[in-house]
């Protein structure tokens, strides 16, 4: 695990061209959940609802977290996080392992969505998967309307079924949250 204190210059490359504060960071598995963030951040960032057209959050073998991956005539859902600052951005991007690639999405009209759909205002089964600050996202990413996400870059890791934010908080989420709040890796 990388240490976050350390200056941004010595964290991997894909940071290189975030700009903290600015910019936002569409979640779309464990990490749009209020109490992981909170384990990880500290706190919870302003948060608001989104999806990606032509991408699914796919389960992933003996794993408890998703990856984004494309999927034509899917649409993943998630959260846009914004105001995330330097340090939380490197402790983010250390969370999502090496086989996450971090890269841009270009936003719906509005900032309130990633892709072509608009954003969903429909809370996930479980209310602690909706981590909402109560501030509109329309930070960029690179560009006016962008994104970041981190993909899954490891295809033969993915099972055929999506994996489900509702599902995870029933099954997995305590247990998950427990052990970051005690300082234990994934």
């Amino acid at each position: 695990m990388t240490d976050p204190s350390r200056p941004a210059a010595e964290h991997p490359p894909r940071l290189a061209a975030v700009r903290p504060a600015t910019d936002v960071l569409f979640v779309y598995g464990t990490l749009r959940f209020r109490r992981i963030l909170a384990a990880l951040l500290g706190r919870v960032p302003a948060a608001a609802p989104a999806t990606v057209d032509g991408w699914r959050t796919a389960a992933l073998r003996n794993r408890p977290y998703p990856g984004l991956v494309r999927a034509e005539g899917h649409t993943a859902s998630g959260l846009l996080l914004s105001g995330l600052n330097a340090r939380e951005w490197r402790v983010l991007d250390d969370f999502e392992d090496d086989e996450y690639e971090l890269r841009r999405f270009p936003l719906a009209a509005g900032g309130a969505a990633v892709g072509n759909t608009e954003a969903s205002g429909k809370a996930e089964a479980s209310g602690d998967a909706e981590a909402s600050g109560g501030t509109a996202v329309g930070g960029t990413a690179g560009g006016p309307g962008e994104a970041w996400a981190y993909l899954w870059i490891s295809p033969g890791e993915v099972r055929a079924d999506t994996w489900e934010a509702d599902t995870f908080a029933g099954r997995q989420l305590d247990t998950y949250a427990r052990r970051l709040e005690v300082g234990t890796d994934r």
